[in-house]
């Protein structure tokens, strides 16, 4: 695959918790930016918990955003670290015998920007989840230096985890670029009100509003995309 002349587009996608729909989000953002840029590719730095796929392992995060990219890159790039268990990384990483180096995930990132037009890079579990001992999800993010998207799981609790979460990706000097709304619980009560309250302290446009769905599909997902992306 020929690499590109100039910089491409890149992202990195974060959540208030694990389970509020980074993936979707990351697979449906990648659908939204190929209308505007020919190569787009997803990019999961770290995934924990595998499965047998005609005996070889895989993880149905990494699958879904190779789904949703429009270019076939080396699968060392795109996921650089594989792991087992279906743990936070630090542990799965640990009971693997595996050194999480961030510096190869930033690596592996500015290599795919090379050959692709958009990346998004999708973060494991939170923003402050454990990648080792000493270094966490936020380290990786202040070291890829991307702006951030934040995925809010509409549930009980999102808002302080949202604010929580919005201040630690400014305090790493990282620009929040938007964020999501995603409805992970059907029977959450005033969801308009806790949108509203966060449209009000983000101080971040909000790009997309996913309703509750038992079975999302990313290609029927609406961003309100910012024209830099477009």
């Amino acid at each position: 695959m020929a690499e590109r002349a100039g910089p491409a587009l890149s992202l990195f996608v974060t959540g208030t918790d694990t389970g509020v729909g980074k993936t979707l989000v990351s697979a449906g953002l990648l659908h939204a930016l190929a209308r505007y840029h020919p190569r787009v590719v997803g990019m999961k730095p770290v995934a924990a918990g595998t499965e047998l796929i005609d005996g070889v392992a895989a993880n149905d995060d990494v699958l879904a955003l190779r789904a949703a990219s429009s270019c076939r890159v080396p699968p060392e790039l795109d996921n650089p670290v594989l792991l087992p268990d279906a743990l936070s990384p630090h542990i799965a990483a640990q009971r693997a015998g595996v050194r999480i180096d961030i510096e190869h995930l930033v690596a592996c990132q500015r290599a795919l920007a090379l050959r692709a037009d958009a990346v998004v890079v999708e973060g494991a579990g939170g923003f402050m989840v454990p990648l080792s001992a000493l270094e966490t999800g936020a380290d990786l993010a202040g070291a890829l230096g991307l702006p951030v998207l934040l995925v809010v799981g509409l549930r009980l609790g999102c808002l302080n985890h949202a604010l929580l979460t919005a201040e630690a990706i400014r305090a790493r000097g990282l620009t929040l670029a938007g964020w999501v709304a995603n409805q992970v619980d059907a029977a959450m009560l005033a969801p308009d009100d806790n949108i509203a309250f966060l449209q009000r302290q983000l101080r971040a446009p909000l790009l997309a509003r996913i309703a509750y769905q038992a079975a999302p599909d990313p290609r029927a997902l609406t961003f309100n995309l910012p024209s830099a992306w477009q």
